[in-house]
């Protein structure tokens, strides 16, 4: 398994029936992702895996274990620092609990699509739920780090 472009440990066969969030939070120290319904609803604990956002609290450690896992902690490296900037120059950001999740979804979407539609921001979004920010700060802030990327010669 690789965790924001490096290599971490094999996980012991024992862990290997934990939950994703649990592994990432307890383990590797990489708080980002956050317990919110714990039943994949709310999109709190959202990672990148393999390039598709995913509710890491319905993963299983056993199951990623080939796998490329982006979480918000490795967003900039992976150069999504433009989306992160936006997010707090559009001022989507109020509380904070369901921005990691939010942020990874927007990512995979930006990775996927070089100018996304609002449909298909709206799409990404779709298991992510804020209580705090309107919504339409999220698809400004995508669309700017769109932008941005497209400014900055970025696929």
């Amino acid at each position: 398994m690789r965790v924001n472009g490096s290599p971490v440990p094999t996980p012991a066969p024992a862990d290997h029936g934990m939950r994703l969030l649990d592994y990432l939070r307890d383990h590797l120290a990489l708080t980002g992702a956050k317990e919110g319904c714990g039943m994949g609803e709310c999109g709190s604990c959202t990672v990148v895996i393999d390039g598709r956002a995913m509710t890491s609290c319905l993963v299983l450690v056993g199951q990623v274990l080939d796998a490329e896992i982006r979480t918000v902690e490795g967003l900039a490296a992976a150069g999504h620092g433009p989306l992160q900037e936006a997010f707090v120059a559009r001022q989507a950001i109020q509380c904070g609990y369901c921005i990691p999740g939010v942020l990874n979804s927007c990512a995979a979407l930006l990775d996927r699509e070089r100018d996304p539609s609002d449909d298909q921001i709206c799409a990404a979004l779709d298991g992510n739920l804020c209580r705090c920010t309107a919504y339409n700060r999220f698809y400004d802030a995508v669309h700017d780090a769109a932008s941005a990327r497209r400014a900055g010669g970025d696929a």
